[in-house]
């Protein structure tokens, strides 16, 4: 896939979209035996709450949506368990990385990653923060080959969630 991500904040808009896409995907995670995702979590009100808090992106290509994540400095009591390396850096921290099963196996997600990383350290940003389930072995590749690395473990009610880290 050569064609250019475009990122924008998601508008209230898009919310029907975006339920769909993580509907989507949670049903694409189920079949690879990937129970990361459900009803619960994440929901269309938390989805709602990321969109008005002006902390979920968009990642389009072509006009479609191919990927949604949200960007903050949020993080669960369970990031008190991570031996980060830079403490003392102005971080940010990725959230529900979703990319749109459509657009699956296209490297979207990886592309994601780089625009995101880009654009936050143009933003001023020196690190960043993720957790990912200990079961996805697709989001584990992913973020091992960008560069991040294990600096903690996390549980959480789907199970063990590892907690990475990368210098930008």
């Amino acid at each position: 896939m050569d064609a250019e991500i475009v990122v924008r904040k998601a508008n209230i808009t898009d919310l029907r979209n975006i339920c769909d896409i993580y509907s989507a995907a949670i049903l694409v995670m189920d079949d690879n035996h990937i129970h990361q995702w459900d009803t619960l979590y994440p929901n269309e009100d938390l989805l709602k709450n990321d969109i008005l808090k002006n902390q979920m992106y968009i990642a389009e290509i072509e006009n479609q949506i191919a990927s949604v994540f949200v960007l903050n400095q949020e993080n669960d009591t369970e990031y008190d368990n991570g031996n980060w390396k830079y403490k003392d850096s102005a971080f940010m921290v990725v959230h529900r990385l979703c990319v749109n099963p459509r657009f699956q196996n296209q490297r979207v997600g990886t592309k994601t990653m780089q625009t995101l990383e880009k654009m936050l350290k143009r933003e001023g940003a020196e690190s960043i923060r993720l957790d990912t389930f200990s079961q996805n072995p697709f989001a584990l590749r992913m973020y091992e080959k960008l560069g991040y690395r294990r600096v903690g473990e996390a549980n959480w009610r789907k199970g063990l969630f590892y907690l990475y880290e990368k210098k930008i």
